[in-house]
């Protein structure tokens, strides 16, 4: 759903936008858009970057498990079974 927007900018700054808009193929409105959405893109990024995920990783060694289901099966079969 598209929402009207009212927006103050220098008249020098508009009369560029609108020329880079035309000479590229897009509305002004398009191009706001799109940089809004990057601006809220990188935000949540950043965001991301920064969850306890984000900084795990890397810090696990890739190590030769096998196949995982062997050894889940043993895993399990050691806590259940006492084997």
């Amino acid at each position: 759903m598209n929402i009207k927007l009212t927006l103050s900018v220098e008249e020098e700054i508009i009369v560029k936008a609108k020329a880079y808009a035309k000479a590229n193929g897009k509305s002004l409105s398009q191009i706001v858009e799109n940089y809004l959405g990057l601006l809220v893109k990188e935000q949540t990024q950043v965001v991301e970057e920064k969850s306890i995920t984000y900084q795990l990783k890397g810090a696990f060694k890739d190590h030769d498990l096998g196949d995982y289901k062997v050894e889940l099966a043993k895993a399990l079969s050691k806590k259940y079974l006492n084997e």
